[in-house]
């Protein structure tokens, strides 16, 4: 301001040039505080008369007294340029002239004002042989008692961990030896080595904490030509990413939560009412976010240290997990993690079965009847849910039966079934919360092979007698035909010739002699074991006395075999026993 002040009789002084006549620019009224300073600018013209730019011009400001005349004589100067009148404004040296007359600038400076100060002022200018009283426009400076106080500037955002410069000023205050001094309070402001060095300047560097917010900062201003010292107080508004994030656990609506920290394990009952909260200190206010294994349950912006909710009525096992909070803003986020555990007692207990001729797996239940085929391979996996884990155990009956494989108690294996396995086996399941059972019931059967290989045997021996029965019907058929008297003849007549059939009869011996005689001597002894041989001696073949069709002739030495037979079983008293070998051989022959 002052040197606009100075400036702008400078751009006027062209045109007043050509304008030969007195006029002068000023502020009317001036309002100053006591013991401040005031710069009232001024601007003024006159015409050249009989002075050159060599002449000296001189300006001087004069306070108007009570009197019908202003006259430059009686009343008092308080400022002015010329050397030969400064000694005498002593009294005054609180105003001083800025302008250059000659460059038709008449600004004036009022320092340290005082009350005795007000009233109304007029300039006076001199140049060679031209001098001059502006007695209009006056102006008029009024002193008021000293109410400012120190104005702070600081950015709008003061972040945490970030240097802000802030500045006190006290509007209205002088300059050098009137300047007045400054000096800073408050908690924000740490030992030496911070802002600029020393807290008693207008300028400070201020590096804020989050535990800055809120507090207070002053800055002091003392006054030198007074004595008195005004001061303005400021509360500092610090922003801050989230910090200090709290998890806390309440079991029950009347009891108070339980603070957990970062990492820790919750065990909780199935079942159970459980209340989750979490909470976090932050500017502005962090969304805050709960979740399960990246599963977002629960999120709202708070204000403060409002905290976040999250309530589980009943606790159930697909509650357990890692829950994690979140707190964000602009400036930064935090999150902190509690892992809980719901526990229950062991409870749907059921059995998986693997058996060597079944691909598909099989899930039994308490009471179930399990088939199993004799020799066969067996597995059987207990299987429960429960937490902690639970202990899994196999009995047969009361007696423990020892785990197939000791890192998996819960399996039991039988290479090859046996019969001794038949009956009831029960896997049993126990933590700390409880205990079930679940029971199956063993079935050993004979293997469907075993079967097969006894009834095709029957069958094999049934079909051998019955072939052997029809061989025999056959012969017993043969021998009633009406052949029975010629077998009676032949075998009574001894070397009898050959009847009219083409095969001729040989000699029977009955008991390996060739006299009948003798074969009949046996009666009335004790009967033994019999075999009838036939002999065929001397076997020749005969030409039929007429010549018949092959097809019509019937063979006669197969009707003598049977009639042999036929004459055999007759033979009363004897048991007879044919050599089928014969009999076969004549067949065929």
């Amino acid at each position: 301001m002052l040197l606009l002040a100075l400036l702008l009789p400078l751009l006027w002084a062209g045109s007043l040039q050509e304008e030969p006549s007195y006029w002068l620019r000023v502020q009317k009224l001036v309002t100053v505080q006591e013991t401040l300073c005031a710069l009232v600018s001024c601007s003024f013209s006159y015409p050249q008369d009989r002075w050159n730019h060599s002449t000296p011009a001189y300006g001087y400001w004069y306070q108007h007294k009570e009197g019908p005349k202003t006259h430059h004589t009686t009343n008092e100067l308080v400022a002015t340029n010329d050397p030969r009148k400064k000694a005498g404004l002593r009294s005054k040296a609180r105003f001083q002239l800025l302008g250059d007359p000659r460059a038709y600038n008449c600004s004036l400076r009022i320092a340290g004002a005082q009350q005795g100060d007000s009233g109304s002022y007029y300039f006076r200018v001199e140049r060679g042989v031209m001098k001059y009283n502006y007695v209009r426009p006056v102006l008029t400076v009024i002193v008021t008692e000293l109410t400012q106080t120190p104005d702070i500037h600081m950015p709008e955002l003061l972040v945490s961990g970030h240097s802000s410069r802030l500045e006190c000023s006290m509007p209205g205050a002088c300059s050098g030896a009137l300047a007045p001094t400054f000096f800073w309070t408050g908690a924000a402001l740490r030992p030496s080595g911070w802002g600029l060095g020393i807290h008693r300047s207008s300028e400070i560097l201020l590096t804020p904490l989050p535990q800055d917010h809120g507090t207070h900062l002053t800055c002091r201003v003392t006054l030198p030509q007074a004595g008195v010292t005004r001061e303005r107080t400021v509360q500092l508004s610090v922003s801050y990413p989230p910090q200090s994030l709290t998890l806390s656990v309440s079991t029950a609506d009347d009891r108070a939560p339980d603070t957990q920290g970062n990492g820790s394990y919750l065990e909780a009952q199935k079942g159970q009412f459980l209340r989750l909260l979490c909470a976090a200190d932050s500017r502005p206010p962090a969304t805050l976010t709960w979740d399960l294994e990246a599963r977002v349950l629960a999120q709202s912006q708070t204000s403060g240290r409002r905290p976040l909710r999250l309530e589980l009525p009943g606790v159930k096992p697909g509650d357990a997990g890692r829950y994690t909070c979140r707190a964000e803003n602009r400036l930064g986020s935090q999150h902190s993690t509690l892992e809980l555990s719901v526990q229950y007692p062991p409870e749907d207990l059921r059995v998986t079965v693997s058996q060597a001729n079944r691909t598909v797996l099989e899930i039994l239940g308490n009471g179930s009847s399990l088939p199993v085929l004799e020799g066969q391979s067996l597995r059987l996996v207990c299987v429960t849910h429960s937490s902690p884990p639970a202990r899994l155990s196999w009995a047969r009956g009361t007696q423990p039966l020892s785990p197939s494989w000791p890192s998996a108690p819960g399996v039991l294996e039988l290479p090859r079934v046996q019969m001794e396995h038949e009956g009831e086996v029960s896997c049993h399941a126990e933590n700390p919360l409880g205990t079930r059972s679940v029971s199956l019931s063993l079935s050993v059967h004979w293997k469907p092979e075993s079967w097969g290989g006894y009834v095709l045997a029957a069958l094999g021996g049934a079909a051998a007698s019955a072939l052997l029965s029809l061989c025999a019907c056959l012969l017993f058929s043969r021998m009633k035909t009406p052949q029975k008297e010629a077998v009676r003849t032949v075998a009574t007549e001894k070397g009898a010739s050959c009847g009219p059939t083409p095969v001729c009869w040989g000699h029977l011996n009955a008991s390996g002699s060739d006299h009948p005689s003798s074969a009949m001597a046996t009666t009335g002894e004790e009967q033994g074991l019999h075999y009838a041989s036939l002999s065929f001696l001397g076997l020749k073949p005969r030409k039929p006395q007429n010549q018949k069709d092959s097809s019509t002739t019937e063979c006669s030495s197969l009707d003598a075999a049977f009639s042999l037979l036929q004459a055999t079983r007759e033979s009363p008293g004897q048991s007879c026993f044919l050599d089928l070998t014969y009999v076969f051989q004549s067949l065929f022959d």
